[in-house]
């Protein structure tokens, strides 16, 4: 793991704050939490990208508990951390091939693909999970929890995942021709 440094701090805030200022442009908003947004989680994964998984998870983190605090659905202390800072946090696997990612090579675009969707199936882990075990008892008899939880993530995860995947796509090669020293 990088060290923290004062570089690596600031470019944390700012795509801490890039996040949450695309995190207000909603194009769809789910009924009862989640939303699709303008690529929110982009800044994230590109700190985890450029800095590894490790602290792109703290970044993550950092997010979620922002997303909290701004605006998030809190019924319990233990759903609170499961759909934010752990749900959040999972954006920071997008960091996992860091070391890996080459723009020269076309192959490298599969593990950027990869990395994205780690890092959103985390995600949808921690959500669909927190669904089953807070939300569960509020379905009508007779409906699979497990079925219900999973379609309703979808709803919002899988626009979000080909939303980002789009935006890499068109900023991938541009970002990695930006020379940093170190």
């Amino acid at each position: 793991m990088k060290k923290w440094n004062t570089r690596k701090l600031v470019e944390a805030g700012i795509m801490l704050a890039l996040s949450m200022i695309l995190s207000q442009i909603k194009v769809y908003r789910a009924i009862n939490g989640g939303s699709v947004t303008a690529g929110s989680m982009i800044p994230v994964m590109i700190f985890a990208m450029r800095w590894g998984a490790s602290s792109g998870i703290i970044v993550g983190a950092s997010f979620g508990i922002l997303k909290m605090i701004f605006g998030g659905w809190i019924y319990s202390p233990i759903q609170a951390i499961l759909e934010y800072p752990m749900a959040f946090g999972f954006l920071g696997l997008a960091g996992i091939f860091s070391n890996q990612l080459d723009p020269r090579v076309n192959s490298n675009y599969f593990k950027l693909i990869i990395s994205i969707f780690m890092s959103i199936a985390g995600r949808f882990i921690c959500h669909l999970l927190a669904g089953v075990i807070f939300f569960g008892d509020t379905l009508p008899e007779g409906i699979n929890v497990w079925y219900s939880s999973a379609l309703y993530q979808s709803t919002y995860l899988i626009p979000e995942f080909i939303i980002s995947v789009l935006i890499f796509a068109m900023i991938w090669k541009p970002l990695t021709r930006i020379k940093i020293e170190e």
